[in-house]
């Protein structure tokens, strides 16, 4: 069994999301442990990049904030070294296919293996195209952690079938950020994936409350929250981490149990 999947076995997943070098290299060190203490199963890191087609505003302006601080690939991988210094908790990289291309899929995926990081996100890769990837994230035991999304239909059996570690389930149509309501029949597309596969599913785009965190869930293995914390980190910079603490404790919180 993955790491990944394993976080899964016996509770409902929280994932939380940050930009790696948001506002600086330290914060988001410190960013990462605050929300593994406050109860954060797994944590997501943006790679930031220039044209992150599947992210709204808030992400976007992280990873400028990031830019400006001097965050590439290599500082991307040092920070998660620095990481480790103080946490074991599970890591995955949401990160665009052109980053991991560049750096080479050999490499980076050994990087990933050899510094802990289970698990790549990538909003731009189909399925179609995993091919070029999928052998060496294979070779190096990393995930790769496909999003299925309301518009997925006839695809949505082989994307799940290939699937390792968790899939992603894209709450609404668009790109991320806070959503008040989210009108998406997820009960039918978890379903759906449930019937090919028994690799978990986490429910992403737009999760922000805890409320939400506890309906939703009831339909799927565990939730992603993006935005709401980056947003928490745009309002208090490198003093976020109590803040960041307290809201992960909030939504593992609300979380029912399995």
């Amino acid at each position: 069994m993955s790491n990944l999947k394993q976080v899964f076995t016996d509770e409902k997943a929280f994932i939380a999301f940050v930009v790696a070098g948001d506002p600086n290299f330290d914060a988001t060190v410190d960013h990462i442990v605050a929300l593994a203490e406050g109860g954060a199963d797994i944590v997501e890191i943006g790679l930031p990049f220039s044209d992150p087609v599947a992210d709204g505003p808030v992400i976007q302006e992280a990873d400028l904030r990031a830019f400006a601080a001097g965050a590439n690939t290599d500082k991307v991988f040092d920070l998660v070294a620095a990481v480790r210094q103080r946490t074991q908790v599970p890591l995955v990289f949401l990160t665009y296919l052109n980053l991991i291309f560049k750096y080479g899929y050999d490499a980076f995926c050994a990087k990933c293996a050899e510094l802990g990081v289970s698990g790549l996100v990538i909003p731009d890769m189909p399925y179609e195209e995993r091919a070029g990837l999928a052998p060496y994230a294979d070779q190096h035991g990393v995930d790769l952690v496909p999003l299925i999304t309301p518009t997925s239909g006839d695809r949505i059996a082989k994307i799940a079938k290939a699937a390792t570690g968790f899939i992603y389930v894209v709450s609404s149509l668009g790109i991320t950020g806070t959503r008040d309501e989210i009108q998406t029949d997820l009960g039918s597309l978890v379903s759906q994936i449930k019937a090919v596969t028994d690799i978990p599913t986490a429910i992403g785009f737009g999760v922000h409350t805890p409320d939400q965190a506890a309906a939703l869930g009831q339909v799927a293995d565990g939730v992603i929250v993006g935005s709401a914390i980056v947003k928490l980190i745009a309002e208090h910079g490198d003093q976020a981490a109590p803040y960041l603490k307290q809201y992960a404790h909030e939504m593992k919180a609300a979380l029912p149990a399995k």
